[in-house]
């Protein structure tokens, strides 16, 4: 099996939203709360297999 590259994400902000992206292209939805935004990150991840499963609290910055 080919190695695949790795998901390395990261969150950003425009004006009052927080969005999580990844190096792969994957966006998540702009979010009111930086929280949800790297909730959406790790739950990336874990669907990427790439991760931990989706934790509440782990910071991701």
């Amino acid at each position: 099996m080919p190695d695949r590259p790795p998901h390395r994400v990261f969150t950003t902000e425009r004006g009052s939203f927080c969005l999580a992206r990844c190096d792969c292209g994957w966006t998540g939805m702009a979010r009111r709360a930086r929280s949800q935004a790297r909730t959406d990150a790790e739950r990336h991840l874990a669907e990427a297999g790439h991760g931990p499963e989706p934790a509440t609290g782990r910071p991701l910055e």
